[in-house]
């Protein structure tokens, strides 16, 4: 997969990812750990992910919770993961630490990180500029990887308070919930708030912690469906297991509409369901999407730009 095409399903293109970077450092005294080589670690992280899927045909289902990773020694240290081995491209066996730029691959352990939805890039990406954003990132998994954005805020909507004294009465989670027993507001932050509070244990820039200010961060939650998490990572896995086929197919119609250079109209629906369903029967494997998309009519007969 090009680097195009990995922004394009992402959203982590430049004009999405540069604006923010540029808040970030306008704010270096609140988060002195973001810088231009971690950012572009960051980006760089999620386009190697990406290219393995494809060039090992992997199930497109790791997307959401591959247990390894890519990271040069800027990023294995805003992981914390100075210690452990990785892997060079094309070198047999491990090394021991992660040391300069080049990137290796590495495998993730413990309860912290699984699949794409751990990456800084992606956290980042779904931040405010000097905190986290549950709400972005409940939103950003449902429109981008679930295929089911939530409508937007009606008009009049109060913000969240931002300030010390509102910080001072809890973590963030404890005052979104207070703030979404509002009627105006629960029924879309029902849909997202779960998802976005299960990685409330990374912050703004995707780096651990186990405190949001002096309140202990909790992760653990319950998506409306009842299903239960305790962690990042098993909310990943659960993604994986309870909402896979949502993925599939929202990854088809990112893939059609890429290969189409059109959105996509109401009659393409049955192309996406042969698609969804072909590339299940034979495990979901990057390739066999790649092949029906191809195959497909529309793609055929499609007109030149």
């Amino acid at each position: 997969m090009t680097c195009g095409e990995t922004r394009d399903v992402t959203g982590l293109s430049g004009a999405d990812v540069l604006p923010l970077s540029i808040e970030l450092q306008t704010n270096f005294e609140l988060i002195p750990d973001f810088d231009e080589p971690l950012r572009q670690a960051m980006v760089t992280e999620t386009e190697l992910f990406f290219a393995e899927v494809m060039r090992r045909d992997r199930s497109i289902l790791d997307l959401l919770d591959a247990r390894f990773t890519y990271v040069n020694k800027r990023l294995a240290r805003h992981y914390q993961l100075e210690g452990i081995q990785g892997q060079l491209e094309g070198i047999q066996g491990q090394l021991e630490g992660i040391q300069g730029d080049q990137f290796r691959r590495v495998q993730l352990t413990g309860d912290r990180r699984a699949g794409l939805l751990t990456h800084a890039s992606i956290l980042t990406l779904t931040s405010n500029p000097t905190r986290t954003s549950p709400v972005k990132r409940g939103k950003w998994i449902l429109e981008n990887l679930l295929g089911t954005p939530p409508p937007d805020p009606p008009p009049g909507v109060e913000e969240l308070p931002e300030d010390e004294q509102a910080a001072a009465t809890g973590s963030l989670r404890e005052r979104m919930i207070a703030h979404r027993e509002k009627p105006i507001c629960a029924s879309c932050h029902q849909l997202m708030d779960p998802l976005g509070f299960g990685f409330e244990n990374f912050d703004a820039i995707g780096a651990w912690r186990d405190r949001d200010g002096d309140f202990p961060v909790e992760s653990a939650g319950t998506l409306p469906s009842g299903e239960q998490f305790a962690h990042p990572q098993a909310l990943s896995r659960l993604l994986r297991s309870s909402r896979g086929e949502q993925f599939s197919r929202c990854l088809t119609e990112k893939m059609l509409t890429y290969a189409l250079g059109r959105g996509l109209e109401f009659y393409d629906r049955c192309a996406v369901d042969e698609i969804t369903k072909s590339i299940a029967d034979r495990g979901h494997r990057f390739s066999r999407l790649i092949v029906e998309v191809v195959k497909t009519e529309a793609f055929q007969y499609r007109e030149p730009p």
